[in-house]
């Protein structure tokens, strides 16, 4: 995963260098942009050209749609998934999953023919490996591994990023508190040490705690008799466990709609209070490279830019798909770049 520290920074620099001092932003399509290209590059594998533009385009089309209501209308009901010709909803994204699919097995295909083992992606990573019986992944295994790392790992980082932004302009104190642990670090710090700074992580636990991007863990059908604290569960009935009520119990978070990360920092919360990426074997398996792009691209968006909210008001969540998203996109303006430690995260090769 540290092989990927530099790049996260990169990207990150690359989008924000583009903000103009006084703009006024969503800046939920920066993080998204910037989420989705570290995907793209870390996961995929694709430097710029054709293929990648091609990918970028087709992707952010069906993983962004127009009408998100109707997406998700189409996804929870499946009657509803009738292909009538390339201008009704379910065929044009049928038409557009195809056109994706080709370009991901070209993508596959090129690199079997030219295996480079020191390549870091984690497309080549999985290429690589072998199951017990010594035998690669197919094809359309690592198809579907590479869309999965995609759909759950582009929408879900940038808005947790979004909301992160929010709450550290809507309280000038947590802002102050993170630059002061990040210029401890000095001019070229590690990303291992960005990672491991303790305010940085309380901040980001707080943020997915307050609006965890899954609302819901996975359903489970009870298979068997089962008591769960007082309550007894008969076979075939359906439990959907609630994550975002688990984050706002009183007796586990008090105060739990205000913004404190000072509550990671007093205790440490077990897997069954604090469940952002779900739990037991079906945790996230992407949960620690969230973690880390998350803490590196707030790094290196403080340590450069002094920003402020565009207006006083709370920033409400809305639903977006089957995700909470910050209402607006948190609108921000630009102030200007920090006068000291501009370059705080310009890491250098061997540090990554």
């Amino acid at each position: 995963m540290l092989a990927y520290g530099e790049l996260i920074c990169d990207i990150t620099e690359q989008v924000t260098n583009q903000w103009q001092v006084g703009e006024n932003f969503a800046v939920l399509s920066s993080m998204q942009a910037i989420s989705f290209q570290v995907i793209l590059k870390a996961v995929f594998g694709l430097e710029d050209g054709p293929r990648y533009e091609k990918l970028h385009e087709f992707l952010i089309t069906i993983l962004n749609p127009k009408i998100p209501i109707l997406r998700t209308v189409l996804l929870l009901f499946p009657s509803l998934r009738q292909d009538l010709g390339a201008w009704s909803p379910w065929g044009k994204y049928l038409r557009l999953r195809q056109q994706i699919d080709q370009l991901i097995y070209a993508q596959i295909q090129e690199r079997k023919a030219q295996p480079d083992p020191s390549r870091t992606d984690i497309l080549s990573l999985m290429m690589a490996a072998r199951d017990e019986a010594g035998e690669p992944m197919t094809d359309l295994e690592l198809r579907d591994e590479l869309m999965t790392l995609l759909v759950a790992g582009h929408e879900t980082t940038a808005t947790s990023l979004s909301w992160a932004l929010y709450w550290i302009h809507h309280q000038p104190q947590v802002r102050e508190k993170l630059l002061q642990e990040l210029d401890k670090l000095g001019e070229q710090p590690d990303p291992n040490a960005i990672f491991r700074l303790p305010y940085l992580n309380a901040v980001c636990s707080e943020t997915l705690r307050l609006y965890p991007v899954a609302v819901s863990g996975l359903n489970r059908l009870v298979k068997s008799p089962l008591q769960i604290g007082e309550y007894n569960f008969e076979p075939g009935t359906l439990l959907i466990p609630s994550i975002y009520l688990t984050h706002h119990r009183e007796d586990l978070y008090p105060e739990s709609k205000q913004f404190k990360p000072e509550r990671f920092l007093e205790r440490q919360f077990s897997p069954y209070e604090y469940l952002p990426f779900g739990g037991g074997n079906r945790r996230c398996i992407g949960m620690a490279f969230a973690l880390f792009e998350m803490k590196l691209v707030l790094a290196t968006v403080l340590s450069r830019w002094q920003m402020e909210l565009s207006n006083g008001k709370p920033v409400k969540p809305v639903r977006k798909g089957l995700l909470f998203s910050p209402a607006g996109g948190v609108r921000m303006v630009v102030k200007g770049k920090r006068p000291q430690n501009q370059s705080v995260l310009q890491t250098s090769s061997s540090s990554a």
